[in-house]
Parts: C-alpha cells; structure tokens; sequence
C-alpha cells in the first residue's frame, strides 16, 4: 500500500544563528570572499536537507535557498536583469548583480538605483519587484539552481529521499512584476517565459528530481478573468515534460480562481488548510481523479503548536475520500518562522510547550504522516503532549485581564476622533511649531553602532548597572541631537540608542507580551526581525518612551518628535495570539499606545509619530474583506492618536505600500503628516495622493535607506520638484524613505546634509518667484 507523503513548502535560509546573514554583512564588507559565503550557503543548504530527513518527511524539498530574496533569484535565473545593471545580453548574473539590484551597490561593479521593494503577500517578508520593459527578452541564464540539485543527489545523507523542487510560479511571477519604460502588459512575454520554465523543468528532470514544486499564491487573490484564463495554457505545456507537478496555493484560499486550480494538469494540487479552511470541502469534492490533494495543515506563518488530534481529525475524514491521494504538509513556506524552539534554553516552561518553530513544525508533519500511515499508537507518546499542551494553553490564567476587557468595553466614539478638522489643527500646529517650508526632518531612528549594541547586550545580561547603561543611551542621543542640529535638520529625533527593534523595544515593556532569544525570521537579505509573541490580553504598566524624549527635548531648542510603533503594526510584526479575533488585539494594544501618547503631549513633545508601516500588510488578500479591517484599522490609529489637542501634531509612516488600492484609508486615518517611500518607485506613489487630492501633509521619501549610495542633492531637487507639481509645496516634508538604524554614520550625515541642502535651495527658489 503506498503511505501518505509528506512534505514542507520550503524551510528558513538563514541558519540556526543567522549564519546567512552574517556572512552577507562580512562579505559587503570586504571582511569575507565569495568561496567563503558560498561556503556558508552550502552549510545552510545540508542542514535544511538533513532536517527533513531526520524528521521523517517523504520529499526533500530544496530551490527554496536565496542569497537574498526568491523572486530576485528567480529573475536572475530568467535573465530579467534591468539593463541600468549592465549586463551583457548573454551574461550570467554574478552575486554582486544579485547584490546591486536589491542594495544599489556590491563590492564589485557599478552603484545603480536598487530595484523597488515591497511586501510578499500580507506577510512582513519583502521581495524584489521583477521589472518588465519592453526590452525584456526572457532566457535560462543561470546554473544555480541544477548545481544544487547536484549537491543534494550528492549528500549522502538524503540521496535516498524523493527530490522536490521549490519555483515561483511563471503566472505569480508575472503578476508580481512591474512595467517600466513604456511597457504596457506584464503577460505580453508569456510564451516566451513559459518557454525557459520547459527548459528548467527538462532539465531538473534529466538531473533525476522527482517534483516540481511552482508557487502560484496569486490564487488567493481576486484575479481578472483574462489572467485565470492563462493557466491553463501554460501548464498544459509543463504536464508534457514527464515529470510530477505540483501547484500550491497559500496564504488564502482559491475562493473564485477553485475552478481554474481544479482544471490544471498536475499531479498534485496544495491547499493552505488553515487560512482557506472553509473551502477544503469544496476542493474535495471537485479534486480530479488524477490529482492528489497536498493539505497545509502544520501552520507556517505563526509559533503556535499544532493540535495534532484536531489535525488528524481532518486528516482522516479527508483520507475517507481521497484515499491515498492525499499528502500531509505545511500551509506555506516555514521561511516566516524561526528556526528552532530547542535554543530558547530562557523561555517561560509553560509557554514553551505551546510553542513550535520551524524544525518543530517538520517534525509535526511528520508526526501527522506517520499516524495515518501506521496508527495514532505510533505517535502515542508525541499525541498526548500535544493533547496536554493544548489544554494547558486553553485553561491558562495568564491569558485573559479583566481589567483590559473593562476598558475596551468603556471605549467611546468621542475617544477615536480629533477635536477638530485638520484645517484648523493645521493653523494652530504652524502657530506652535514655527517650521520653514520644505521642513526636514528623519523617520525616527539612527545608526546602531556595535557599542550601543554590545551596552544593550551587557545590559540585559546584568554585566552592566542601570546607571551606566542609561548614561550610555543619554550620551548617545546627546550626539545624535549635536549632529542633527550640526547637519540642519528642522525636526529632531532622539536616534533610538535604546530600541532594539522597532516593535520587540515596545512589546518588552508591555503586558501580554513574551520573547525569544532567537527567534530571528528574515525580512529582506540580511535584515532578519525576532518578533514578540502576543499570547494574552496586552496593557501598558508604565511609561516606554516618556523620559528618553523628554530627556531629547530638554538638549535642544527645535522641536524633538516622539517615536512610537502604531497597534497595526505591532500586531502585524508579532506572532499573535489565535484564540482571538485581531481586531480585538489591535484595540487592546491601540489603548496602551493611547496612553503612551498621552503622556508624551503632557511632558512637552509637540510632534508625535506613530509609526504604521505594516498597515498595507495587514489588509486582507481579498477585496470583498478589506472594508471590515480598514474600519478596526483606522479605528485604532485613532484611538491611540486622537486625545491629543489641536496644536499637537501626529505624525504616521509608511514604507513599501502600494497605496492606489487604501488611499482612501490612508486618508482617514487623518494624520497630520504622512511620511511615505517613494524613493525606489520613482515617487509613484505620489500619484495616488495627487489623484485622490489628499488633504493633509506629505513627506515622500528622497532617498533609499537600504542601499548604501549617498544621494546626490540635485537628484533630491528634482524629485521635490516633481513632487511639488502634485502636492502644494507648503504641504511638503523632506525626509528619507525610512528609519536609520542599518546605515553607518559617515553614509547618514552625507545623505542629511546632501538632504537640507537641497531644502535651502528649494526655499531659495520659493523666495525668488515671490
């Protein structure tokens, strides 16, 4: 009898330890060579292959590895390099072209403007936007990824395993790319890309790999007619190479796209089980004859232990039907968790044991697999701690605050909306602040040195008193305020010495909140985030940021905005709770914040940002849902910003956020400016606000933060020029595209300076047209 097959959608590729990461800041710079990282890739690549085969899983699944996002790789791989980098037309793309279209600059070859970044899906992942000109010619231009087909029926350890191949899917791929230069169809070159995806999936074939995985989570989302009706024609083609497909789906489930899954040639067809739970029925029952069914039950987007009772129970009532045309696996990529539960030698006993990361969650899979094949007796001892973990976490006292429900329960419409219409807070806010035109200002923090690093870390080890540490941050924002005041800027931040992580800073001083010591998941390339776990009702105890901004505030005579991480965010960039709906837990954080906000406008600070990069995240993959989140989102910004008076100004940020589809949200939220990227997208995203006539502040954002290229001052002038011809200029900011904390000092000052120059100039324009 054949035994269920399992299998994980792909696996973390930063190491244990954040080996990859590491080593990508080694070699930017200079410390390490390219035979060095690839040597750290390759590590990273065997324990991935070995873990699942330790755990038992059917396929070992590799093509999931990046040196710093899939969908650049993959472009890589396809030739679709833009032709600023300079490639030959018949070049291989080197790792530094890698590194130049994501960063702008490598340690070889010439800076360029990095390549636009944005959110994968709703999830706090960002890949490299794939740019479509009508130049684009489309070929198999890398060997990458046959060379690690090589190296894994090489390891002796998993060559015994079935081989399955991780690709973006050619459809997802297109969708998720951009025209440039005129272009004016992303899919006109279909043919041609369906073309190289043959030769790959030939090739991976002749090289002896049993499945090919492709990636096609475009499904989740509402899809024009014409773009469903192209699948069908492209996989017809990939069915004729001989070799098992598999097409997965995730983050949602398939709603109106079902039908056009259902009809594709393939092998096998992955559902993610836990967000599109409600239609695995409808799958079921529509599932061709030929097709097996991959069902994501092991969750990969959050730490939560599996119930493994719960998911057999689905598991078997699903074998019923499919017999033996079912397959156990996880609901995504496990990329979005951390690696390994078993190095949190520090973490609360109790909570532990209802946690699971990454090597947890390949063994869960395995563990399910390994029941349907053989009996619940086969897992006897693993079922009955699940069984014990489960109802230790539902009848938990640490989970619920009667005192949080009170006061959610006393939240009023007076509490969510300003006292007054923004033009008037604006007069009274000109009135107290005093600021020129074209006010400069940054996002919020500045550059994390090692020292304020290792003084944090000797800190929370005890190695170090209070006094020294908090003497040591107050030095540090003493020389941030000199070198902002030094440089020119308008308004000031106090840099941050002592967050650590824009979100994790905040959760450490908050009720319902716990923590991991490497609980690290990537956000782009090198930039990897430990994100705290929300587990119960969230309160504030104590002022977070009251005393460092009011300590900022009192070193200089310009105004020192105060820096806080908005409810939408924090909730977002945290493995939230599941036992409650996230609106519920994005008020509960929105009150702590509230008071937060509160005490910062009665210490004196007149500018506060509430900082909500992650609201575009947040909103549902599906447009028939985004009307309910847009309510409980913007109504929680409100309720942490609107007990302020009129003359106190708010300030929000937002980066890599496609803003066409929530301006109208964005706009409600009524901050009194909106600091925004605009810098990788050529200030596109000012058009949104142009066309909706946005009536509040702008700061677009002039340059890019995550490439290391110094700005030149008369680039700045044109950009705020250009943006000027849509915004009224007396509504303009000039600021970054975002925080600080990742750039040296040297590059900082630089790109600042280069920054108010550029404002004195267009101040100077201004007073010479008077």
């Amino acid at each position: 009898m054949r035994t269920i097959i399992s299998h994980v959608l792909g696996l973390p590729r930063i190491g244990g330890k954040r080996e990859l990461k590491h080593a990508l800041d080694q070699y930017w710079r200079g410390e390490i060579d390219q035979t060095a990282l690839r040597k750290v890739g390759a590590s990273i690549r065997s324990e991935n292959r070995s873990l699942q085969h330790d755990k038992g899983l059917s396929l070992i699944t590799i093509g999931d590895f990046a040196w710093y996002d899939q969908m650049l790789q993959m472009s890589a791989m396809l030739g679709a390099t833009p032709s600023r980098f300079g490639l030959a037309a018949d070049a291989e793309a080197s790792l530094d072209d890698l590194f130049r279209m994501a960063r702008g600059r490598a340690p070889t070859g010439a800076p360029a403007p990095a390549s636009e970044m944005t959110k994968w899906f709703d999830t706090n992942y960002h890949y490299l936007v794939p740019e479509i000109t009508p130049s684009t010619s489309f070929r198999l231009a890398s060997g990458e990824l046959f060379d690690q087909v090589d190296e894994a029926l090489a390891d002796s350890r998993t060559s015994d395993k079935t081989l399955k191949v991780a690709l973006i899917g050619p459809l997802t791929y297109l969708h998720l790319s951009k025209v440039r230069d005129g272009a004016q169809d992303r899919f006109a070159q279909l043919e041609q890309l369906t073309d190289v995806y043959c030769q790959i999936i030939a090739r991976l074939k002749e090289q002896g790999v049993d499945w090919v995985q492709l990636d096609e989570p475009i499904l989740s989302l509402d899809l024009e007619p014409r773009i469903r009706q192209l699948f069908a024609p492209v996989y017809k083609r990939f069915s004729e190479a001989g070799i098992k497909l598999m097409m997965a789906n995730y983050f949602g489930g398939f709603g109106d796209n079902l039908s056009t899954a259902l009809a594709l040639p393939v092998d096998a067809l992955h559902i993610d089980a836990i967000r599109g739970k409600e239609e695995i029925d409808q799958v079921v029952t529509g599932l061709p004859k030929r097709m097996t069914l991959s069902c994501g039950l092991v969750e990969g987007r959050n730490i939560w232990r599996n119930d493994l009772a719960a998911s057999l129970a689905t598991l078997r009532r699903l074998h019923a039907t499919l017999g033996d045309r079912l397959m156990v696996a996880s609901a995504c990529s496990l990329l979005h968790s951390p690696v390994d539960l078993e190095s949190e030698s520090g973490l609360d006993a109790e909570l532990k044991t209802w946690l699971a990361f990454a090597v947890q969650k390949c063994e869960e899979v395995g563990l399910l697999a390994k029941a349907l094949n053989e009996g619940d007796a086969a897992i006897a001892e693993a079922l009955a701690a699940s069984n014990a973990a489960v109802a230790g976490r539902n009848q938990s006292s640490r989970i619920h605050n009667q005192q949080v429900a009170d006061r959610v329960a006393a939240i009023s419409p007076e509490m969510q909306r300003r006292s007054s219409p923004y033009a008037e807070r604006a007069k009274a806010q000109a009135a107290e602040l005093d600021l020129p035109l074209f006010p400069t200002t940054t996002i919020g923090s500045f550059p994390q040195t090692a020292d304020i690093r290792r003084v944090r870390r000797q800190f929370k080890e005890g190695k170090i008193g209070e006094s020294d540490y908090l003497e040591t941050m107050r030095a540090e924002i003493r020389d941030a305020i000199r070198r902002q005041e030094d440089i020119g800027l308008d308004v000031l931040v106090h840099g941050e010495p002592e967050r650590n992580d824009m979100v994790e800073y905040f959760g450490e001083q908050l009720d319902g909140f716990a923590f991991t010591a490497n609980g690290w998941v990537q956000s782009y390339g090198s930039r990897c985030v430990k994100p705290p776990i929300i587990f119960g009702d969230v309160s504030r105890p104590r002022p977070m940021t009251v005393e460092w901004s009011r300590y900022a505030q009192s070193l200089s005579r310009r105004k020192v905005k105060g820096m806080l991480t908005g409810a939408i965010t924090i909730l977002c960039w945290s493995f939230e709770r599941d036992d409650l709906p996230r609106k519920d837990i994005c008020t509960q954080i929105a009150l702590a914040l509230r008071d937060e906000v509160l005490d910062l406008e009665k210490a004196g600070i007149r500018i506060i940002q509430i900082d909500e990069p992650a609201i575009r995240e947040g909103m549902p993959l599906r447009k028939a849902d985004t009307e309910a989140y847009f309510d409980w989102a913007v109504a929680s910004f409100h309720l942490t910003a609107d007990g302020v008076a009129d003359d106190t100004q708010i300030h929000t940020h937002m980066c890599y956020s496609e803003f066409n589809e929530m301006i109208d949200s964005v706009a409600a939220l009524d901050a009194d400016v909106i600091s925004i990227e605009a810098s990788r997208s050529n200030l596109e995203l000012l058009e949104a606000f142009e066309r909706f006539n946005y009536p509040n502040e702008i700061g677009p954002g002039v340059y890019d933060i995550h490439s290391p290229n110094v700005p030149d001052t008369d680039w700045i002038v044109r950009v705020m020029r250009k943006a000027s011809q849509r915004i009224p200029r007396e509504r303009l900011w000039i600021n970054p595209d975002c925080g600080l904390k990742t750039r040296a000092w040297e590059e900082t000052t630089a790109s600042l300076k280069a920054m108010v120059k550029a404002a004195e100039i267009l101040r100077a324009d201004v007073a010479a047209a008077a």
